[in-house]
């Protein structure tokens, strides 16, 4: 099957290279010239024999508004555009207005499998009308992992439906990862665990929270056992937000996911404006301590306030000790 791609970043650019093992032709367009096989969107649709697949692959909001856009210029009715990167389901629904307008098919795809997926294949959620799924199943059977369909692939519903999924899937990894790396410090912070390495790796057959990311984190640790030199700072790609303001409006309670997304962003911050305020309310309501920047280096001798895996926040200098740190 011939099918155009548009976007051949880590993921476009491995997804074509696996759809070309399975025998299909892609002419790829991306912004680098040494990457595209073409120079245009145009030249893209005019390279392409009807009914025309075009795969858009690249960051969501208006870099995938405007591709799409200038697609919709060039193709034809009965042709069909899929979506695959992690646009927000509420803009599918605008793609697939604009596009049937023409007569031209659209399907969301969310897409997961990262750089790996190369090798073992993708997960694929997709949402739109069945005979525009159909058109493009030999695509979808190609990049999905080996074995039966519907344990790679998953047809969830009406357009948006797709990347609804995938944007629920995200916010159950942000939970999972969280969880793993919460187990992970604790473990680190109690010295009768001699080997927290070894600790994940038995975990990893037989076990109920067995998983790729749980493998993904013996690699990690195989490699740098205490993760030095790895920064807390995280980033997160929009879609756990999205999960969580979609709680609160279907009134779904999720509190593993929101936490996991808002310790991201706390990874964000050298110094926390929050605790500050609890800080301050600490020291005037019971005449805790409160540290201040510039001062001097408080007493070293004192019970450590962080466990030995951690390191200390940077105040930048500590205030001399005042009252107990009991709370009131």
């Amino acid at each position: 099957m011939q099918i155009g791609l548009v976007g051949l970043g880590k993921m476009g650019g491995n997804m074509k290279t696996r759809l070309e093992r399975a025998g299909h032709e892609v002419i790829g367009f991306d912004l680098d010239p040494q990457l595209r096989d073409v120079d245009s969107l145009q030249a893209l649709a005019e390279t392409l024999t009807g009914p025309r697949v075009v795969w858009v692959m690249v960051p969501h909001g208006k870099p995938t508004r405007n591709t799409i856009t200038e697609l919709a210029r060039h193709l034809q009715p009965g042709d069909l555009v899929i979506e695959g990167g992690n646009s927000p389901y509420q803009d599918d629904v605008e793609h697939d207005r604009m596009l049937a307008a023409q007569g031209v098919g659209y399907v969301d795809c969310g897409v997961s499998g990262g750089i790996w997926g190369l090798e073992n294949g993708y997960g694929l959620m997709c949402g739109g009308r069945t005979e525009h799924v159909e058109m493009a199943m030999p695509i979808f059977d190609a990049l999905r992992p080996e074995g039966p369909r519907d344990e790679g692939f998953v047809h969830a519903g009406e357009v948006g439906a797709g990347h609804y999924a995938k944007m629920v899937h995200n916010g159950i990894e942000y939970g999972l990862m969280a969880a793993y790396a919460e187990g992970y410090e604790l473990l680190m912070a109690k010295d009768i665990v001699k080997d927290v390495p070894g600790a994940f790796k038995a975990w990893s057959r037989g076990t109920v929270v067995r998983s790729w990311l749980l493998d993904l984190l013996v690699d990690a640790l195989e490699e740098k056992p205490d993760l030095e030199g790895v920064s807390g700072y995280t980033t997160d790609s929009g879609e756990g937000r999205w999960t969580v303001i979609e709680a609160v409006e279907n009134a779904v309670p999720m509190p593993v996911i929101s936490a996991a997304l808002f310790s991201r962003f706390a990874s964000r911050q050298e110094n926390s404006p929050a605790m500050q305020a609890v800080a301050a309310l600490r020291g005037g309501f019971g005449g805790h301590e409160v540290m201040q920047f510039g001062s001097e280096p408080w007493d070293r001798d004192r019970p450590q306030q962080v466990h030995r895996a951690a390191e200390p926040a940077d105040t930048r200098g500590q205030a001399t000790p005042g009252a107990t740190d009991d709370e009131a």
